[in-house]
């Protein structure tokens, strides 16, 4: 997919997000005046577009420093915003890059229900396979057939042998066995697919942390990444999913999906504000080719409403 043609679609996901910040943006400068008032109402937009309070609450003030007091156009807003959210992204707009040193290099990804874990490690797949990376596909959701079933699809389009046991086995043994079988073919990636944690139930964290326990035996670095994929359509709950995972699993980084399907792709911007965790790439789509990484002044730009920069 060529970069004009990820651009448009990553416009058109954003777009419920984005009108729910050009009209706010527009409603709290009918005076054009950037005063006081103007900025709650725009500290108000930012947090019904999901940026959370800290954040929206950030970039109002660095806003009001640059133009309080000015007569501006609401197009100078969102130039200026674009540029404040960029610079909050730039630290962070982070691609997953295996080291060749790690053979093989050990992703154990993780997040709740629902949030797209399979597809993304499926896409995953796809992309270091076509980079010329032999990739092994761990089936670590035992709980769900249907998760395994999907990995093996995904494992027969990119030529990548999927390791499965039968539903409810112990994920930890299988993450073992998986790692021991493509070190065993020197793998350059190993992708660790896990159950859906419901991020409040304890056992369900507390195997988590045997998968992670158990990679070690086998390699002490491993795993060498942990990606939490966070669903954007949840919102500030996206947050606390972070903060839950992290008590268990040394998270490295986040993918963030279904940004297509969502008002609240302002969420991004909390998140890097936040935590400062990489972000790895975004997903807008089904396909394998809708899973990119992430361009913090692409994003900025888009979010607030603004065309590509030439």
């Amino acid at each position: 997919m060529s970069a004009k043609s990820w651009l448009g679609r990553l416009r058109e996901g954003l777009a419920k997000s984005t009108t729910r910040l050009t009209g706010g943006i527009a409603s709290a400068l009918t005076r054009r005046r950037v005063d006081s008032e103007a900025l709650d109402e725009l500290e108000e937009a930012l947090i019904m577009a999901d940026l959370g309070p800290a954040t929206a609450a950030k970039l109002a003030a660095e806003l009001g420093e640059q133009r309080f007091e000015k007569d501006v156009a609401p197009e100078e807003v969102q130039e200026a915003l674009a540029d404040i959210i960029a610079k909050i992204l730039q630290p962070v707009a982070t691609p997953l890059t295996p080291n060749d040193g790690n053979k093989p290099h050990v992703v154990l990804i993780a997040g709740v229900n629902g949030s797209g874990k399979t597809t993304t490690i499926g896409k995953l797949a796809k992309h270091f396979s076509d980079a010329g990376k032999s990739v092994v596909l761990a089936a670590g959701d035992t709980f769900r057939a249907a998760a395994t079933e999907q990995l093996k699809v995904w494992g027969e389009r990119t030529n990548s042998p999927v390791i499965a046991r039968e539903p409810g086995a112990d994920a930890a043994g299988l993450a073992f066995d998986a790692l021991e079988q493509a070190q065993t073919t020197n793998a350059d990636l190993l992708l660790i697919d896990t159950a859906g944690r419901l991020h409040n139930k304890a056992n369900l964290m507390a195997e988590l942390e045997k998968i992670v326990r158990v990679l070690k035996k086998r390699d002490e670095s491993a795993p060498h990444d942990c990606v939490l994929v966070l669903d954007a359509t949840t919102g500030q709950n996206a947050l606390s999913q972070v903060e839950t995972f992290q008590k268990v699993a040394p998270v490295t980084g986040l993918i963030v999906t279904k940004l297509d399907g969502s008002a609240k792709g302002g969420v991004l911007v909390a998140l890097a504000d936040k935590f400062g965790l990489p972000v790895h790439a975004i997903g807008i789509g089904e396909g394998a080719e809708d899973l990119q990484p992430f361009e913090a002044k692409d994003f900025a730009r888009s979010l607030v409403g603004l065309p590509e920069k030439a």
